[in-house]
């Protein structure tokens, strides 16, 4: 059955997207990203452009991977500067995609919906495909649809926190009320099974960093958040069956052998 994960009129096998943060050395990374086999890879622009912290060494060994690349604006704090550093990206990375991030609170990293959208929108009338990271806001979420975006980013949790699906409603509701919006969950995630979950629940794919580089073994943890991704994905097509309130046998007991009335009278 054809499934593949379709952003902006491009098709992807899979529909896991892997940071490139953080994690304990290239080898490591090098390795979790073929264990994981990610639609895309993200890379912060400063990142790529900081020789002492990456180094070329870094920057060849994610050009060799093959791996689609999604430039982020990370650490960005206003609109001019999420715009300038994705036409930077555009310029130095040689493509129009850009995960869009226009963060609003230092302590929580939560984006400011209001110049997200006002960024979105430039750099959609630029040519950009983007794809914001926001929170399960119903309304900002419909502004950035309005702005362009044909794909959207919420967040499960605070950055970085692992705490998985902090608002459910919220999440679900989004889910429900955008039903042919691409919907990426991003942020917040720390197990396995919390992405299984958001892919039963219908999300389209789920974006993770902290959760596979900052395990005690990135390789064994990005082939796990795989394979859930996978599992959630099949579990949603499969149509799960309604929760009941009420116990109901699986097992019929009409025309069973040694189903008999007892007669308390004898």
């Amino acid at each position: 059955m054809d499934d593949a994960l379709t952003l902006y009129g491009s098709r992807f096998n899979s529909r896991l997207l892997l940071g490139t943060a953080a994690y304990p050395g290239l080898d490591c990374l090098q390795a979790a990203l073929a264990a994981a086999q990610p639609a895309m890879m993200t890379v912060g622009l400063r990142r790529v452009g900081s020789a002492a912290d990456a180094g070329q060494d870094w920057w060849d060994s994610l050009q060799a991977c093959g791996i689609p690349l999604l430039p982020n604006t990370a650490g960005c704090l206003s609109v001019q500067e999420a715009v300038t550093t994705a036409q930077m990206a555009r310029e130095l990375l040689g493509t129009e995609w850009i995960k869009l991030e226009v963060i609003g609170d230092d302590d929580t990293l939560q984006p400011d919906v209001f110049a997200t959208v006002e960024a979105a929108r430039l750099l959609i009338d630029d040519g950009f495909k983007v794809l914001p990271y926001c929170t399960e806001d119903l309304v900002a979420c419909r502004r950035l649809l309005d702005a362009g975006c044909e794909a959207l980013m919420p967040w499960a949790a605070p950055i970085g926190t692992g705490l998985g699906v902090v608002h459910e409603y919220a999440l679900r509701v989004l889910r429900e009320r955008l039903p042919h919006t691409p919907l990426i969950v991003d942020a917040g995630l720390g197990l396995p099974s919390q992405a299984a979950q958001v892919l039963e629940w219908g999300f389209d794919a789920v974006l993770l960093n902290t959760a596979v580089s900052r395990s005690g073994d990135p390789v064994r943890m990005a082939t796990a958040f795989a394979q859930a991704v996978a599992a959630g994905r099949q579990a949603y097509l499969a149509q799960p069956m309604v929760p009941r309130q009420q116990a109901q046998a699986s097992t019929p007991t009409v025309g069973q052998p040694f189903w008999h009335s007892t007669d308390y009278n004898s």
